[in-house]
């Protein structure tokens, strides 16, 4: 079984320092359809103004996935982490008990354009903890990479949850595929381009969930860029 998101059907605000789009309800934004998908809680694809960004803020009992996929955002956090992530970047903030941090665009003259992603941890009150890594894009080229899973296998980051997050860029009409594993479900993203996926076609910014299937393909109709995310109940 297939649900699909369509871009257009985002939730959308426009700050000007600010572009973003909420995927589930997020902040000022509520659609009772979509409050998240299995542990997903919260999907945004944002585009910040150059010099701008998050002001230090406070998160609690959440695992969060930043992705950067064009400029770079500087972050500092009350763990004492100091860094600017940039394309092909992914950093993952476990919340926990509790940490504060700000991001802003590190560019005086170009936007920088990237993914917030939060999941529910598999236990509250977690001490707070933060990992970077740099995935090279050859890495991605028709195959799914992985970029996080619970144990950090294959040189992804580990999160406090029974997550696989995979990145990939698939040249025009080349395929994937991905088994699911018995009471999984998937959730694919897409960035850039147009895929075929369960026999839907998906343009740069649609999603879609996946459920009650063995496996799953992705045939790229134009050059795409799109990150799938595989979760328990």
């Amino acid at each position: 079984m297939i649900t699909i998101r369509r871009s257009q059907e985002r939730g959308h605000f426009d700050h000007g320092w600010l572009k973003t789009y909420h995927s589930f309800s997020f902040g000022e934004y509520h659609d009772s359809r979509f409050m998240g998908f299995r542990v997903l809680r919260v999907l945004n694809e944002d585009w910040v103004q150059p010099g701008e960004g998050f002001p230090t803020h406070a998160h609690r009992d959440m695992e969060i996935l930043t992705y950067i996929l064009e400029g770079a955002l500087e972050h500092r956090d009350s763990m004492g982490n100091t860094s600017v992530i940039r394309a092909g970047d992914v950093q993952r903030m476990s919340a926990g008990t509790g940490v504060q941090h700000s991001e802003f665009n590190a560019s005086a003259s170009e936007s920088v354009h990237l993914l917030q992603i939060w999941f529910s941890p598999e236990s509250k009150g977690i001490k707070p903890g933060y990992e970077q890594k740099t995935f090279d894009p050859k890495s991605l080229l028709n195959q799914l990479r992985l970029v996080a899973s619970p144990d950090g296998r294959a040189g992804s980051v580990s999160m406090h949850q029974d997550v696989l997050v995979y990145d990939c860029r698939l040249e025009a009409v080349k395929r994937v595929n991905l088994s699911v594993n018995t009471g999984r479900g998937l959730w694919i993203q897409v960035i850039e381009g147009r895929i075929e996926f369960a026999g839907q076609t998906l343009k740069a910014g649609d999603g879609a969930a996946l459920e009650n299937e063995k496996e799953a393909v992705v045939i790229a109709v134009a050059t795409a860029h799109f990150v799938i995310f595989d979760l328990p109940d």
